[in-house]
This record gives structure tokens, sequence and C-alpha cells, in this order.
């Protein structure tokens, strides 16, 4: 119980933040949640489904008595194919959360701005204390938009970089014999 009562400012200060950013972060939030909830599957899929794949493609190779004719190699090109698709599965997916990410933090800039409008239109132009619920409707989503996205950057970028070491990790362990 105490837990609870640990947490709640915490939850509180998140409550309002969103309450600030309207909309607009909600949909940033959740896109974040699933853009991260991507990139944590990857990486457990890297730490323990790549290395057993990457085994049982050894496997069957191995098993081959034949290394070096043309259907030898056209059946290692399909295993590396085929652990390489796996690897990087999910990873377009994750660069266009990335990607949407600052377009929804500028769909949010843009409703803060027509409610500073509307604000301005209705009570005029002279009572800056309405137009604050606006202005920061205009700002917090844009930087929200732009952290969530920097933060997919880095991991987006890692994971392109660990696909690509290990297609060519995964070729190697492939040995092509010359008889």
């Amino acid at each position: 119980m105490d837990l609870i009562y640990y947490y709640f400012p915490a939850l509180e200060t998140i409550r309002d933040f969103f309450e600030l950013g309207g909309d607009v972060l909600v949909v940033i939030g959740l896109l974040v949640l699933f853009m991260w909830a991507l990139i944590i599957e990857r990486l457990i899929y890297i730490r323990v489904g790549h290395r057993r794949a990457v085994r049982d493609a050894v496997n069957i190779w191995e098993q081959r008595t034949d290394h070096s004719s043309w259907k030898a190699h056209q059946i290692r090109v399909r295993l590396i194919s085929i652990v390489v698709s796996h690897l990087e599965k999910n990873i377009a997916l994750i660069q266009t959360c990335v990607a949407l990410c600052p377009l929804l933090g500028l769909l949010g800039t843009v409703t803060g701005m027509i409610e500073v409008f509307e604000v301005m239109a209705i009570s005029g132009s002279g009572n800056p204390r309405s137009m604050a619920s606006g202005v920061s409707k205009a700002t917090i989503p844009t930087m929200a938009g732009m952290v969530a996205a920097l933060s997919g950057v880095a991991m987006s970028a890692y994971l392109q970089r660990k696909s690509s070491s290990e297609r060519e990790l995964i070729s190697d362990h492939l040995v092509v014999s010359h008889q």
C-alpha cells in the first residue's frame, strides 16, 4: 500500500503533463509505447531467438555433404535469407514510428495554435492567461515528439547495425567448401 502513495505524485505529474499537451500527446504516448514494445521484442529476439536460428541454419548447412554446387549455393543463400528476414522483422515498422513522432508533434503544434487563435478571437488579443493553455498545447507535443523520435532513432540505428553485422556473421558461419 505504501508503494501506491510513493508513486502517486509521479502519476499526478504524468496526468498533468498529458492534460497540458492535449489529445495529440496521448497519441504520441501510445505510439511511443508501441514503438518501444517493438524495440524490446527485437532486443529479446536478438538475445535469444536469433542465436537459435543461426544454430539451426548452421546445423542444416553442416549436415549437407555438398557445399560447392549451384544447388548448395542456392540453399546457402536461402538459409541466410531466412535468418536475416527474421532478424530484420519489424525494423521498418520501428523506423516508421520514429518518423511519425515528430509529425504528430507538429500536429500538436498546429492544434495548439488553433486553440490560441480561437482564444484571441473570443477574448481579444490582450489576455495572455487565456492563451497560455493553447501555447502549452502547441509546444509540449512538439517537444514530446522530438524526444520520442530521438530515443527511437538511437535504437533503430542500433538494430540496423546489429542486423548488418549479423548478416555478415551468418554468411561466415555457412562456409562454402571448394572441392
